[in-house]
């Protein structure tokens, strides 16, 4: 699997899912540009010693990104108001499961052009805002592994 961010803000927010990447063995792809030094001390620390354990990439860019993707790769858009729940995609084990910025989410334009394979995580009080994005990353991404079997899951 594949946890894509898109401009993300929040320090501590890129550095809990960088830990849930390296726990999972999912890699993580950062698109710039980022909110904060990757040399931050909130994200270093949010992330703890998992970064050396992390298969990660940085992109400059949206447009770079895509270039450098193979044709066959499936991106899955999880922002609010999609017109399908993260729990009826089916999901593969090469999947990039891509969120957006804190405070913006995904650009329109791309849930648009991408529409049959937007997602929403389902909210149930509309006083609430949103998620934290960290735990919309987990949500997805262990539906996703679900389904894949957990595969790779170390047992006891």
């Amino acid at each position: 699997m594949h946890i894509v961010l898109l401009e993300p803000e929040i320090p501590p927010n890129t550095g809990n899912v960088a830990r849930l990447c390296a726990a999972t063995r999912t890699a993580l792809h950062l698109i710039e540009p980022l909110g904060f030094r990757l040399d931050d001390k909130q994200l270093k620390r949010a992330g703890m010693d998992y970064w050396e354990h992390l298969r990660w990439y940085r992109w400059a860019d949206w447009p770079t990104f895509q270039r450098e993707l193979g044709p066959a790769a499936r991106l899955w858009f999880i922002e609010s108001h999609g017109p399908k729940r993260y729990s009826e995609a089916k999901y593969e084990a090469d999947d990039y499961l891509v969120f957006g910025r804190e405070t913006a989410g995904l650009p329109q334009s791309l849930l648009e052009k991408n529409r049959e394979l937007w997602l929403r995580i389902p909210m149930f009080n509309p006083e609430a805002r949103s998620l934290n994005l960290s735990n919309c990353v987990s949500l997805v991404l262990f539906e996703a592994l679900r389904q894949n079997g957990f595969a790779g899951e170390i047992a006891e």
